[in-house]
């Protein structure tokens, strides 16, 4: 019995390297293989047997078994490629991707392409996930100067799909416009109706028969900054903010400002109903917002009010009609914490007022927001109640109003414009896409938008050396491995993504001939064992003749 069992020992031993010679030569196979891992073979002894000995018992092994095939997911070595949709993780994390039936696969390799359908897949066609990007959010926050750790997301995650090709005009619906007032500025306009707020609408006089004329003399204000804003065709319109200091009462600055576009384009007709006058022909033609701003003692912008044209404002007779003060109410503030005005540059029925069912509003950001609005005072329900006091201007609350990073200021230096943003561009072709270190696919059009579209998602597993192999680079989730824990590039556990990156194979060829040549040894080893015993049991033999 003592030698049948050296046999089979020796027979165990030849089986396990045989195997360990197979795992060696996978990972050699694969050593060119984009994002695969080496796996190694760890070997246990087999039960052991008693036997009794002057000592008592003992046991002598049995052999060698198999105890795991690990796998070795650290980093392979980053190669640079030459298109922006080869991904790398530098770090933990793997690449999720589906197929049409909805099966979840986790990969290492990360050359990716486009298919035909706009689809960003693997090299078996499984389509790779992403978050789709929140692009009204981003919009608003870029126009406000808004910087964030993070693009905001929408949504679970999803194919990652570029139906974008070419992308439509937007059309103008965020402005920022952050000046500084020189507070040694003189004011410029007198009121001649007993309305100091608003001399500015009072000096506005816009004349059809003479469009040539602007509307308002340059010596009728303190500063004037203009902005380019697209109407829903991706038409570009100048629009000009207007600004003349009024007066300095016990500490605090207020200044007036009127926001104007060219007459000839103010599409808005009043009553917004179709039937009412053409601002275009009246006096105010172009003039859409008119305000106040108030600069406490060390320049900083305490509060501000708005002013537009009501969706019943109705003209008064005279060539041209004209709108009187009574007629331009408080703003309306969007969700944004902005009021808003509109032009309605391209003649749209029910889009002449802010409030109107088919209107394209513009909101107006000089520093300060608050998403509950302005706070009118009793007894003010238009311009014209304003007159002479301030405590007649309507204004947001001072314990919900927000302060912008950048806001408008009154220092004492000159007049000028820090910074201006708008969120509208005319239709453009795809041109090209990155990926940044975040994950973030973004495309780039022939208009100059850069537009971030999805975040690629990453998932990692808590025992990852539970994931079963599927082949082609292809990783499933198993009970031993846990469920997949989605995350975001450069967040958390997660690594950073690097474009026109791969991340070869972590195979070690010198390792790996040195463990080939150990294992050879040992299966000859074994196989000595077997062989040897065999003339043993030889001898065992020939005891008979």
């Amino acid at each position: 019995m003592g030698l049948n069992t050296a046999m089979w020992t020796g027979v165990t031993g030849m089986v396990a390297h045989g195997e360990k010679m197979g795992v060696i030569g996978n990972n050699l196979a694969n050593v060119s293989t984009v994002g695969y891992k080496s796996s190694r073979m760890e070997f246990e002894d087999l039960l052991s047997h008693d036997i009794s000995t002057s000592a008592g018992i003992s046991q002598v092994g049995m052999g060698v078994g198999i105890a795991d095939v690990l796998t070795d997911f650290s980093l392979g070595g980053l190669e640079s490629t030459n298109e922006a949709t080869d991904l790398a993780i530098n770090g933990d994390g793997f690449f999720k991707v589906q197929t049409d039936e909805g099966q979840n696969y986790y990969t290492r390799a990360g050359d990716f392409t486009f298919d035909a359908d706009g689809y960003l897949v693997d090299t078996h066609g499984y389509k790779v996930q992403g978050w789709a990007v929140d692009q009204d959010k981003v919009r608003a926050d870029r126009v406000a100067g808004i910087t964030y750790d993070q693009v905001p997301i929408v949504g679970t995650s999803t194919d990652v799909q570029l139906d974008l090709y070419q992308i439509p005009a937007e059309a103008t619906r965020n402005l920022s416009i952050i000046t500084n007032l020189d507070t040694s500025s003189e004011r410029q306009t007198e009121s001649t109706t007993g309305n100091p707020y608003f001399s500015l609408y009072e000096k506005y006089n816009y004349d059809p028969t003479k469009p040539n004329e602007d509307p308002l003399p340059d010596t009728a204000f303190s500063y004037q900054t203009t902005i380019k804003v697209y109407d829903q065709k991706g038409e570009a319109h100048d629009v000009s903010v207007y600004y003349d200091k009024v007066s300095e009462e016990d500490g605090t600055e207020y200044w007036q400002f009127a926001v104007a576009g060219d007459p000839e384009e103010d599409g808005r007709v009043l009553p917004d109903d179709g039937s009412g006058v053409e601002l275009s022909t009246t006096a105010q033609a172009g003039l859409v917002m008119m305000g106040t701003l108030a600069f406490d003692d060390t320049g900083k912008l305490m509060n501000m009010s708005a002013f537009t044209l009501a969706s019943d404002a109705a003209s008064t007779a005279g060539t041209p009609p004209s709108f009187g003060l009574d007629q331009w109410t408080p703003a309306t503030v969007g969700t944004s914490g902005y009021p808003e005005f509109t032009m309605n540059f391209r003649d749209v029925t029910n889009g002449s007022s802010t409030d109107g069912d088919n209107s394209v509003s513009i909101s107006l950001n000089l520093g300060l927001e608050d998403v509950n609005g302005f706070v009118v005072p009793a007894g003010v329900t238009s311009a014209a109640d304003v007159g002479t006091d301030a405590a007649n201007i309507p204004g947001f609350n001072q314990d919900t109003l927000t302060r912008n990073a950048n806001s408008t200021t009154n220092y004492g230096i000159s007049s000028s414009t820090l910074y201006t943003s708008q969120d509208g561009y005319p239709p453009g072709i795809l041109q090209g896409v990155a990926v940044d270190t975040d994950g973030v696919l973004t495309g780039r059009y022939s208009n100059g938008q850069v537009q971030e579209l999805y975040a690629l998602t990453l998932v990692d597993f808590n025992s990852p050396w539970g994931l079963r192999r599927e082949g082609g680079n292809l990783y499933s989730e198993t009970i031993e491995s846990g469920q997949a824990l989605e995350g975001r590039a450069n967040s958390g556990q997660f690594g950073a993504m690097a474009s026109y990156t791969l991340e070869a194979s972590n195979v070690d060829m010198a390792t790996e001939m040195t463990d080939m040549i150990l294992t050879q040894r040992g299966f000859q080893a074994n196989s000595k064992v077997i062989t040897t015993t065999d003339t043993m049991l030889g001898e065992v033999i020939q005891l008979k003749r």
